[in-house]
């Protein structure tokens, strides 16, 4: 198995990080891949696919690079940079990272990504980091940047609900299962994936943590001070947008705060219940005191959040409906 020896500076120093960049080529990956992990990932491909396959289809170089950098068991390191941590860059300043990689660094990292053999002649050339850039940036404005501050909000729900995990229960809650083959080992080590790769040790390194909406999900590191782990939002959040609210709990309650309701199976803060709806605090506020005073929901402190949850008599309230 892949891990990593982590000492207690390197979890103090650890962070959560807003990447456009790792959004944009989460869903570069998710297109190359063209199969979908939920419905909400099966309409944004009927939507997309059409188009990248044709954008392709006019760039055979382009398509080989994609397929060669993301097609083998290892990312092509240069197409996917860890973030710095540092601010909030926005999607061009990180999406230059890629574009000025020296090209032999490039070839380098792709002839690892295929699996150390020769490349084909077409991609023996000096323009891949630019033609990498282009068809990111592409994916970015057409599919990603009209829908980016929703994809946002979720993001930013899934790193609250990771903090208050890590509250209630710790690293080992908080890391457990962030990703497929993840989970914390004890004795400072981290386990990464599943794969035979040697141990890491990130002792004074900054360790980062990216989520993105898509499922997918790699790890990256600028030795010795960066590594990061790019995971996918929980299922739940990754289909914002798209849980279904019974039509007579709607008529009863009101559409968007029947929605809130519906949302609270598990708990969930304020900051998270306004991203996955995309109603401002302020309703979403109104909203829970309502069911508040209803006794349809119930509250908690977990470490600073204030977490809402659903009560047995509107867990009856939401099933009944569902039901019927």
């Amino acid at each position: 198995m892949g891990w990593w020896l982590v000492n207690t500076e390197t979890l103090v120093g650890s962070r959560f990080v807003v990447s456009p960049l790792a959004e944009a080529i989460a869903s570069l990956q998710l297109l190359e891949r063209g199969t979908a992990a939920h419905p909400g990932e099966r309409a944004w491909l009927d939507a997309h696919l059409p188009a990248y396959r044709e954008r392709l289809a006019g760039d055979p170089v382009t398509a080989l690079l994609v397929r060669t950098a993301l097609g083998g068991t290892w990312n092509a390191d240069f197409l996917t940079p860890t973030p710095t941590g540092e601010g909030s860059p926005g999607f061009e300043e990180e999406l230059s990272r890629i574009r000025d990689t020296p090209p032999d660094l490039a070839l380098g990292h792709l002839a690892v990504s295929a699996g150390g053999g020769p490349l084909p002649r077409m991609l023996r050339r000096q323009d891949l980091p630019g033609r990498a850039a282009d068809i990111v940036a592409w994916v970015w404005t057409h599919t990603v940047l009209p829908d980016w501050q929703r994809r946002r909000r979720v993001i930013e729900a899934d790193i609250v609900a990771r903090t208050a995990q890590l509250s209630r229960g710790g690293w080992v809650e908080a890391l457990d299962a962030m990703r497929p083959g993840m989970r914390w080992l004890g004795k400072g080590r981290l386990q990464i994936n599943t794969r035979d790769y040697p141990p890491r040790d990130l002792s004074g390194a900054r360790l980062m943590f990216v989520p993105v909406t898509p499922v997918a999900g790699w790890v990256s590191w600028d030795e010795p001070r960066r590594y990061a782990v790019v995971y996918p939002c929980s299922g739940t959040l990754a289909e914002t947008g798209r849980q279904r609210v019974p039509e007579a709990l709607g008529a009863l309650l009101g559409p968007a705060r029947a929605a809130v309701l519906v949302l609270l199976d598990t708990p969930k803060s304020t900051t998270q219940l306004v991203a996955l709806t995309g109603q401002g605090l302020g309703s979403v506020g109104r909203h829970l005191k309502v069911l508040l005073d209803a006794r349809l929901v119930r509250r908690r402190r977990a470490g600073r959040s204030v977490l809402y949850y659903r009560t047995e008599t509107g867990d009856a309230l939401v099933t009944a409906q569902q039901d019927g």
